[in-house]
């Protein structure tokens, strides 16, 4: 499916384009925004690379990845990063990863871009993957992601212990997920951005 383009209250989700090289750094560049992910900041080079990784992924068919640029409706300000993927490994699964810069947090602009990504109300996941169960992992200290999942009706499972090497150590993840029947009574009546 290409091009991927859904929109929000505020938010859009679109494909990523070689403009974006210079946006992705405030986001993957950022020890702020990076310090509960999987990897270190990540430089304009490597943004580069990941940036023309994503456009290749997107032209593949069958298309296996989506790394989705999250933008302002407003500016068209690139301001995160979103990645629904089905998951080959999880019959009728897809897991969820997402991103925000620092400097749009605490806007409500996650719970906006996590419904989107999800697909509850015009979004992407569940409209357009069509899982079983969308699923993510979160760093346990990371209480914004836990607000911002618990929101949108995600629910938490679990935590896989050891899961993510960063910085030298082993960390656990915490896991959230979304069956498609509570994603889909969750948006009778509910836009993406509410």
């Amino acid at each position: 499916m290409y091009p991927v383009e859904r929109s929000g209250t505020r938010l859009a989700l679109r494909e990523l384009s070689t403009e974006d090289v210079n946006a992705v750094p405030a986001v993957y560049g950022s020890p702020e925004a990076t310090e509960h992910l999987s990897f270190e900041p990540r430089g304009r080079e490597e943004a580069g690379r990941i940036v023309a990784r994503s456009i290749a992924a997107a032209a593949e068919t069958p298309r296996g990845e989506y790394a989705l640029a999250v933008v302002e409706r407003e500016s068209a300000e690139l301001v995160g990063f979103g990645r629904p993927d089905l998951d080959p490994h999880q019959q009728g699964g897809a897991t969820l990863g997402f991103a925000l810069r620092p400097r749009s947090w605490g806007a409500g602009y996650g719970v906006e871009m996590v419904r989107l990504l999800l697909g509850l109300g015009f979004g992407f996941g569940f409209d357009d993957l069509r899982p079983h169960r969308i699923w993510g992992a979160r760093s346990p200290r990371n209480e914004a992601s836990d607000r911002t999942m618990a929101a949108v009706g995600m629910v938490e499972e679990g935590v896989i212990r050891e899961h993510v090497l960063k910085g030298g150590a082993w960390r656990d993840s915490v896991v959230h997920a979304i069956l498609d029947r509570e994603g889909h009574a969750a948006t009778q009546g509910r836009p993406a951005g509410d």
